[in-house]
């Protein structure tokens, strides 16, 4: 029989319940006992930083109940666990989209384990289209707020209360202590920091000169496909968010060119040395 669009976004949602996190965390536990302060995505391109992580354990995404699995290219598909900047890390190396398939329940189900392994606060990073005409491929930009454009919640179906409230806060997704942190670090390490407003579409697509004139209209200085998922889950679940994007090319309508793949990851990789210190610094002050 045929599942509605809505029956299957209820069965996908069952799995964001207590006892599915549970046995993914009993999985994650059994092979490393060590609890988590801070959990981490990390986005395309942006794998590097775990070379700077003191790895305990790293577990294969594919051992781990509930967890997808990495189809994009730069995502290895670990749950990497160890020490960084002084503080116990849960860091995810590789993350998952709803253009490769998943729901978004799927999508944010490891945000619910990392939440339960301990980790308080969420930092999330990614690699974005820039439409700020004001700034440059490779600079960091520092999420204010968000546009949710998947035409999706991960919060969609049935709510388990133990998780979180049915209907989350969404007035500031984004911790203000975090982000004052962020910027006092990134002034003493003398690193430009941008501050704006991303907006989630579902790609993989890239945009139309006429849909990146839009989303700037409304208010967007950067665009990708990933993380407003995440950070929702995480408000959900009561943790701290930040969350950092390189800008890794510039989507102006009228000087368009097209974005190559291989570009957009070198740039991340030119650029991955100053989000890591500046991650690095502020996990060291919290």
């Amino acid at each position: 029989m045929t599942l509605s669009v809505l029956e299957t976004a209820a069965s996908d949602a069952s799995a964001h319940t207590l006892e599915a996190v549970q046995a993914a965390v009993s999985v994650i536990r059994a092979r490393c006992t060590t609890a988590p302060e801070v959990a981490i995505i990390l986005g395309s391109g942006l794998g590097g930083l775990a070379r700077e992580i003191d790895v305990h354990k790293s577990i294969s995404y594919a051992d781990i109940p509930g967890f997808p699995l990495s189809t994009v290219e730069s995502h290895a598909g670990k749950l990497l666990i160890g020490t960084l900047g002084g503080k116990t890390v849960a860091a995810m190396q590789g993350r998952f989209h709803r253009y490769e398939g998943y729901t978004l329940q799927q999508v944010t189900f490891p945000v619910r384990v990392l939440h339960a392994l301990g980790a308080g606060t969420l930092v999330i990073s990614n690699a974005c289209g820039g439409m700020n005409p004001l700034w440059a491929a490779g600079d960091i930009m520092l999420i204010a707020d968000h546009i949710n454009f998947l035409g999706d919640s991960p919060l969609i179906g049935s709510n388990d209360d133990r998780l979180g409230v049915r209907f989350p806060d969404m007035s500031a997704p984004y911790s203000e202590e975090l982000r004052a942190l962020t910027r006092s670090v990134a002034t003493r390490q003398q690193t430009t920091l941008r501050e704006g407003v991303y907006v989630a579409v579902a790609g993989p697509n890239l945009e139309t000169r006429g849909e990146y004139r839009m989303l700037r209209r409304l208010g967007a200085d950067v665009v990708g496909m990933s993380t407003v998922p995440e950070a929702t889950v995480g408000v959900h679940a009561g943790m701290r968010v930040l969350g950092l994007s390189i800008i890794t090319d510039l989507c102006l309508p009228d000087a368009l060119e097209p974005a190559l793949l291989e570009t957009i990851l070198a740039t991340a990789g030119r650029a991955e040395p100053k989000l890591t210190a500046l991650v690095v610094g502020v996990l060291e002050r919290l």
